[in-house]
């Protein structure tokens, strides 16, 4: 599955992410101050300047419980304390030092800068440009008041709003595009859905098809080459059976059991199994060969598809191999079990094949594909018939779905 986040939770996280990013940049602004009043205090030591650095320090510190445990009292206490103590340390400055420069003073710039950057406790863009507009509408306020207490001109901090025009512009550009996005993703999601309905009825017609051809077409091909004038009563059972559930919906439904853990009744319980005995039944002499308990690594689905597969490869021998004994050798190696039907019989060549023969086409190739599997034919005219199975094992099956998800 795509990792992605819900339309309600995405609004949600990108306001958090402003706001972190807010309060790391009045923390800078808070900090670089701080470090610019330290380096004035040693190099004039005459300079009284210890009040103004404890007051850097509340400031620091009530951003950080601001921005730990976001509220509107904690916001509204930063922006009352930070504006007060901005005006405070702005009439110190001036008082201690005359020629602080009015308003191009980078360091009381970065004062009010870091109220612009209270950040909030909302968690709407919107709300987050209101804080900003209080937090600029504070900062500018205690910058001014500073100068005409001072008795110096005043005049509007560039720096500071500039910081805020730069704010707003990026919550409202965020916003526009996550409205965009917003509007994009009922198309985004009917795709995903349109894929995931084409995937399914995409196995669905080969499941169809496999079972038509496994049931149906054999029939009629048992039916078209009986010399009886009655149908034998084994047969008809059989057919009546084979109609029952096809007219119903059951094989929609995966028939797959839980495979058993156990060694010894793995490969009895398996679908391999029963289409090994059924097609005996038959009169097909199969002898089975090595790992046979390896089908318990494969999901309920391959399991099934395999032993389908199989039980289609040893109905063909029987019926055009011109034989009566195959070996079905199985092989479990680490990603995937492999399994092999063998026959000494006629051969023949699979480009040659008739159309009609659905045999090879739906009810192995095709069905093996579809869960993952392949399928490798090697027939030789007048030398026999080798087909190798090979289906995925459980694990390594979830683990190419992971990947891809």
């Amino acid at each position: 599955m795509s990792v992605s986040l819900s339309s309600g939770a995405e609004p949600l996280v990108v306001s958090r992410a402003f706001a972190h990013s807010a309060h790391a940049i009045g923390y800078t602004c808070l900090g670089s101050t701080l470090l610019i009043t330290l380096a004035f205090q040693v190099a004039r030591p005459h300079d009284n300047l210890a009040p103004v650095l404890l007051t850097l320090t509340a400031m620091i510190g009530l951003l950080f419980l601001s921005a730990r445990r976001p509220s509107i009292l904690l916001s509204v206490v930063y922006l009352v304390a930070g504006a007060t103590g901005t005006f405070w340390i702005v009439v110190s400055l001036y008082q201690t030092d005359p020629g602080v420069p009015q308003s191009s003073a980078f360091p009381l710039s970065f004062l009010a800068i870091a109220l612009v950057m209270v950040g909030g406790p909302a968690s709407g863009l919107i709300v987050r440009v209101v804080w900003s507009t209080a937090g600029c509408i504070a900062g500018e306020v205690a910058l001014s008041g500073a100068q005409y207490v001072s008795r110096h001109p005043v005049r509007p901090d560039l720096a500071t709003l500039a910081a805020y025009g730069t704010t707003v512009a990026i919550l409202v550009l965020v916003s526009v595009s996550h409205r965009n996005a917003w509007r994009s993703q009922p198309m985004l999601h009917r795709a995903a859905l349109d894929e995931q309905l084409a995937a399914m009825r995409y196995r669905i017609e080969v499941k169809a098809a496999a079972l038509m051809h496994d049931s149906v077409l054999s029939h009629l091909a048992a039916i078209a080459g009986s010399s009886e004038p009655q149908l034998d009563p084994t047969l008809r059972i059989q057919i009546h059976r084979d109609l029952e559930f096809l007219a119903g919906e059951e094989w929609l439904i995966d028939q797959a059991a839980e495979v058993s853990t156990k060694p010894d009744l793995a490969f009895r319980m398996s679908p391999l199994c029963a289409a090994i005995s059924e097609t005996r039944l038959n009169g097909l002499e199969v002898e089975c060969t090595g790992d046979l308990n390896a089908v318990c690594t494969l999901s309920p689905d391959c399991s099934v598809a395999l032993g389908l597969a199989v039980k289609q490869c040893l109905v063909n021998v029987l019926r055009h191999s011109g034989v009566t004994k195959a070996e079905v050798a199985v092989f479990g190696s680490g990603p995937e079990v492999s399994v092999m039907v063998i026959d000494a019989g006629c051969g023949f060549t699979e480009s040659d094949t008739s159309a009609d023969r659905l045999g090879l086409k739906q009810s192995v190739r095709a069905r093996i594909e579809t869960v993952g599997g392949s399928v490798q034919v090697w027939s030789t005219p007048g030398r026999g018939t080798s087909i190798m199975i090979r289906v995925p094992t459980h694990e390594s099956l979830a683990t190419t779905r992971t990947e891809i998800d």
